[in-house]
């Protein structure tokens, strides 16, 4: 059937049928959410009727409501805002206007560069209405945001200035390289990229992290022995125990690894401390070990390699066909580079067509997490484990009854009805 049509018409039709199916998919979806999540809001599910009141289960139901509507129309905003950069000629129009400014046969990296730089600005602000709706209205409204107007104006420009100083130069060696390095430009782009990502995890925690938070060792003593013990216990070493002033920002609570080999931390968050026990913190510790046990890290990087390494050999591939450019809605220079342009029109369509194999990561994930799970009920106790996610169940507002076509779609943690009993059986 495809036989007599062009190449780019082909891509064209793909794309739009993808696009497409794939809102259609977002639409049945988020909509069997909401329509789940509010049919089971007057009452709280059986297994958990004794320990959460009908008040907090009802505020979840209402929060993931809340977020599931916005949800509908960021889907809508980033639909419209995807075809408009490409077969709309959004992305086109912006080509036009930087080789205006500034000509890309006169200076073809800066040029390069510019457009990278302009497209990133002009999506940022189309996101910046729903981003400031999701903070200070919905957070707010659920009591979760503690941010004030000034922290986030100040967060966004420590934002834009590490954009600057960590982003635009792995950006410019990038598009350097797609001009300078010939037909292997792709290989050492990877290269420099998971290069660029391994120092990421060396360095955020030491540098990065403490732009926006305050992390403070450990004080409780009581605690740090027990953490300490249980770290012995499973082999595990770290640089120290750290608590991060999460609750300037927001009341949800968290505990995580950061660092890579030597500069590994382990970081509570302090609205965390504050709501579980001392055994319900080694029990969540437990579960974090877990993953470096079951080596959960090394096989998501693993992972991370060979995608992005088949994607920059797909890139590659695709950014000397003129099919690529023009089915997407972009007509290519045939006499300047067009770097740029093949990095942004790849960013924006790998995710129409990988959205469908989304369910298979999120199967993995919560795969990972039921190993976890385990790891730690061997090691501390189920019922503390147990308490402990619901207790942060509770706190961070999160439905126990989500939809079960949503939880397998998107979910990377089990829901709660899956989880928690395992633990206590």
């Amino acid at each position: 059937m495809f036989n007599h049509l062009s190449p780019s018409l082909v891509l064209t039709l793909a794309f739009t049928a993808a696009l497409v199916l794939g809102m259609l998919v977002k639409l049945w979806l988020a909509t069997r959410q909401i329509r789940h999540v509010a049919r089971h809001r007057a009452a709280v599910p059986s297994p958990f009727d004794q320990t959460i009141s009908l008040a907090a289960h009802q505020k979840a139901a209402d929060y993931t409501l809340a977020k599931s509507r916005l949800g509908l129309l960021d889907m809508a905003l980033g639909t419209a805002v995807l075809l408009g950069w490409t077969l709309l000629g959004g992305l086109q129009a912006l080509n036009d206007l930087i080789q205006g400014w500034m000509p890309t046969q006169a200076s073809p990296l800066w040029g390069q560069i510019a457009l990278l730089v302009a497209f990133v600005a002009v999506g940022a602000v189309i996101e910046l209405p729903l981003s400031l709706y999701q903070t200070f209205v919905i957070e707010e409204r659920f009591g979760f945001n503690k941010m004030t107007w000034r922290m986030w104006l100040v967060d966004g420009i420590k934002g834009v200035a590490l954009g600057i100083v960590i982003g635009l130069p792995i950006a410019a060696l990038i598009l350097w390289l797609m001009g300078a390095a010939g037909d292997l430009w792709w290989f050492w782009a990877w290269s420099v990229w998971m290069g660029f990502n391994l120092l990421l995890m060396w360095i955020f925690p030491t540098f990065i992290a403490p732009v926006f938070n305050k992390f403070q060792p450990l004080e409780d003593e009581t605690l740090k022995t027990r953490v300490t013990a249980l770290m012995q216990r499973c082999g595990f070493a770290a640089k120290g125990l750290f608590v991060m002033d999460g609750s300037k920002r927001s009341a949800h609570g968290n505990a995580y690894f950061t660092g890579f080999g030597a500069s590994k931390r382990v970081v509570f968050y302090d609205t965390l401390l504050a709501k579980l026990s001392a055994p319900e913190v080694d029990a969540v510790l437990a579960h974090e070990l877990g993953h470096f046990k079951h080596k959960h890290i090394v096989q998501r990087m693993v992972l991370m390699f060979a995608m992005s390494f088949a994607g920059f050999a797909l890139l590659g591939w695709l950014s000397k066909q003129l099919w690529f450019y023009a089915g997407l809605g972009v007509m290519p220079s045939l006499d300047s580079a067009n770097n740029a342009l093949a990095l942004i029109l790849f960013m924006l369509a790998v995710p129409v067509f990988s959205f469908f194999i989304s369910p298979l990561m999120a199967q993995l994930s919560r795969k990972h997490e039921f190993q976890a799970d385990d790891f730690a009920i061997a090691q501390t106790n189920g019922q503390d484990l147990s308490a402990a996610l619901l207790k942060l169940y509770e706190d961070n507002a999160s439905t126990l009854t989500p939809d079960p076509l949503f939880v397998k779609f998107y979910y990377s943690h089990p829901p709660a009805i899956e989880r928690l009993p395992r633990m206590t059986a």
